[in-house]
């Protein structure tokens, strides 16, 4: 039974992504934590411990774990609000009260305290910055060896970014800018990675027909809240650009290897100073990673709806 720990940063596809971890069979998750990226890290520990409550169908032991890492670029103010509104959804709040606990230590030791109890290696499933590996690799760098695989939905290798301001030239993807250092140190490490990147989902647009899809299934609790959730979005990052299920297929390539139909082997390095900090770029003589470049269309939302289905 494969072993997942889960970051994330807290944006609604973030939270969406952590109700299908606690949805799925066969999985074991270790342990959740949050870190004050794309969404404010407040509500979004409080998401994760209501959902908990109320969609932890296998019943794991589960902790919400907080990050104390911070940005050397923040994400817009206007983006993180997000968090707030998805903490305020019904659904949520119909209880009146939180049963799961925030956990006691923050992200970066959580994780290697989870690592180091597991009783096997452990896959890491993280949808935002990555900078609390980095930093549980300098804490415990003897985790690395105990790590199956990351999965990472970060970074651009075509050059185009959705980075738009002052300090940066486009090229770079908002996960990495946030802490360009951070995952200067993951590259450094040996954990086989896999990375959806902004090319990976091109064929998995948020669309106003699935949006009509999920109202029609809406007496699943899940779907109705997934729905919800998704209604937030009345505006895109960028107002040019569609969004796509980046951080939902991080999660559902994990739970479904079958899912990824092509994928690339690029050795990489990142840009950690300038105007183009954050940009990874392919070089020779960098680490290997491996880039989801196609995944299959009709399994990912089949396998969405069957994870959100088994809701009561």
């Amino acid at each position: 039974m494969k072993q997942i720990y889960f970051n994330h940063d807290g944006n609604i596809d973030d939270l969406v992504s952590y109700l299908l971890f606690l949805l799925a069979p066969d999985i074991k998750l270790l342990g959740v934590s949050a870190i004050d990226a794309d969404g404010y890290v407040d509500p979004s520990v409080e998401v994760c411990r209501k959902m908990t409550d109320r969609f932890n169908l296998r019943g794991d032991e589960l902790e919400v774990a907080k990050s104390t890492s911070r940005a050397v670029n923040q994400f817009p103010a206007e983006w993180r609000t997000a968090s707030y509104s998805f903490n305020s959804l019904p659904l949520l709040n119909e209880s009146g009260k939180m049963v799961t606990k925030e956990a006691a230590q923050p992200a970066h030791l959580d994780l290697i305290t989870k690592i180091e109890n597991a009783s096997e290696l452990v896959t890491l499933v993280m949808t935002g910055p990555i900078t609390d590996l980095a930093r549980a690799l300098e804490a415990e760098p003897g985790i690395e060896a105990k790590i199956a695989k990351l999965y990472w939905m970060g970074g651009s290798l075509d050059g185009h970014g959705n980075v738009v301001q002052v300090n940066a030239d486009g090229t770079q993807e908002w996960n990495a800018f946030w802490d360009p250092a951070a995952v200067e140190r993951v590259l450094e490490s040996n954990i086989p990675m896999e990375v959806i990147g902004l090319e990976s989902s091109e064929e998995l647009p948020l669309t106003d027909e699935l949006k009509m899809h999920w109202a029609s299934l809406r007496k699943y609790p899940a779907i109705d809240l997934v729905g919800q959730a998704y209604s937030l979005l009345v505006n895109p990052p960028i107002q040019t650009m569609q969004l796509y299920f980046w951080d939902v297929l991080t999660v559902i390539s994990a739970l479904y290897p079958e899912l990824v139909l092509q994928a690339e082997k690029r050795r990489v390095k990142v840009i950690t100073t300038g105007t183009a900090a954050g940009r990874m770029e392919d070089d020779p003589n960098g680490r290997e990673i491996s880039l989801v470049t196609k995944a299959d269309k009709d399994l990912f939302f089949k396998k969405f709806d069957e994870l959100l289905m088994r809701a009561n």
